[in-house]
C-alpha cells in the first residue's frame, strides 16, 4: 500500500513524485485545536471530493464526488451537533463557506480527520484543497496546485491515506 506523504518543508510525495504543497500557517502537531492553524499530524483517509461545477470538470477519481452548491457549509462550531461536517446553508451555527469567490474550493477533498465520531475543539473541515498562487500557509488545510490535485486524485484508491509529518 503507498500514502500520500505531507512534509512540514511544503513538499507533497506520492508515486514517487514530489509536489510542492502548503500547510497550516502554525506547521504541523498532533495536538490540533479548532482555529489553531495546525495541520494535524497522522495519517488520514479520503472521505469524498467536492467541486465547483461551474469552473471545473468534475474531477477523474474512485471516490464520491459531488458539486458543489451555493448552499454548501461545513460545520465548525465546537458546540454543535454537526461539528465538522457538511451542512446546507443557511444554517444557526457557525460554518465554513463551501462556495467560495476565489478558486481555492474549485476542489475540496475532505480528509477523514476527526470524524468518526467528531471530537468538540479538536479541528474541523480538514482538506485538501487548491493553493493560494503565492502557496501562502492555510488553516489548517493541505494545499496542491490545481493541476497536480487533480494528477494526484487520478491515481488514489480507497486504501491510500494521507500521512502528515514533520520533516526529520
Amino acid at each position: 500500500m503507498e500514502n500520500i506523504i505531507v512534509k512540514s518543508s511544503g513538499k507533497l510525495y506520492w508515486q514517487e513524485r514530489e509536489f510542492r504543497c502548503a500547510i497550516g500557517r502554525s506547521g504541523i502537531s498532533v495536538n490540533k485545536k479548532e482555529g489553531d492553524g495546525v495541520t494535524p499530524a497522522g495519517c488520514f483517509p479520503v472521505r469524498e471530493i467536492f467541486y465547483r461545477a461551474d469552473r471545473i470538470l468534475k474531477p477523474q477519481s474512485i471516490f464520491l464526488t459531488h458539486e458543489l452548491t451555493i448552499n454548501d457549509g461545513w460545520c465548525d462550531n465546537p458546540k454543535d451537533s454537526n461539528y465538522n461536517k457538511h451542512v446546507k446553508l443557511p444554517y444557526p451555527a457557525s460554518v465554513e463557506n463551501l462556495w467560495r469567490d476565489d478558486n481555492l474550493y474549485d476542489v475540496i477533498v475532505v480528509l477523514g480527520y476527526n470524524d468518526d465520531p467528531p471530537v468538540p475543539e479538536k479541528g474541523s473541515a480538514i482538506f485538501i484543497h487548491v493553493v493560494r498562487e503565492n502557496y501562502s500557509p492555510t488553516a489548517g488545510c493541505i494545499t496542491l496546485n490545481l493541476n497536480d490535485l487533480l494528477k494526484v486524485l487520478k491515481t488514489i484508491n480507497k486504501e491510500t491515506l494521507v500521512c502528515v509529518m514533520k520533516d526529520q
